[in-house]
């Protein structure tokens, strides 16, 4: 597929969990530096964290709640680049259950992540630069009938 300069997202290596060995390990995103954020997005919302679940394979992120006055929000936070959504429930994998940012999402940015919004993660992939996507990670593409920018991003393919 082309490169498309004006693509609203541009997916880079990694972005599906899956990797060529010959290139190189993933970068991984820092669980520290995630923690850090969701504790201050807990005090930012006047609330409390909830379970933290790292991400286990074939999960291509870790998972964590945020409990406020309102209800729960689940937080995804991608295992090899730092982007962050939010979901109503915990999943294995997400196509377009996602949630629009709460207002405390401002704390993860704050902390170097890139909050992605439901309008992001709901692109089609046609409006995505996929340029670097591999013919394995297209055949697991059509296999789960991805067809969202979440969907390629919050996945638990095998």
């Amino acid at each position: 597929m082309a490169v498309d300069k004006d693509a609203a997202f541009t997916l880079p290596r990694g972005a599906t969990g899956f990797f060529q060995p010959k290139d190189g390990p993933l970068p991984q995103t820092d669980q520290r530096t995630f923690r850090a954020a969701l504790y201050a997005a807990a005090r930012a919302a006047k609330g409390h964290v909830g379970e933290i679940e790292e991400q286990t394979y074939p999960r291509t992120f870790h998972t964590a709640t945020v409990i406020e006055d309102t209800g729960e929000f689940v937080i995804l936070c991608h295992a090899h680049h730092p982007w962050i959504a939010f979901a109503q429930e915990r999943r294995d994998w997400y196509t377009e259950e996602f949630l629009a940012p709460p207002p405390w999402a401002h704390t993860f940015a704050d902390l170097g992540f890139v909050v992605l919004d439901r309008t992001q993660l709901t692109l089609p992939l046609s409006d995505i630069d996929t340029s670097v996507l591999t013919q394995s990670e297209w055949r697991e593409v059509r296999f789960y009938g991805i067809t969202t920018l979440g969907g390629v991003l919050f996945n638990a393919w095998d």
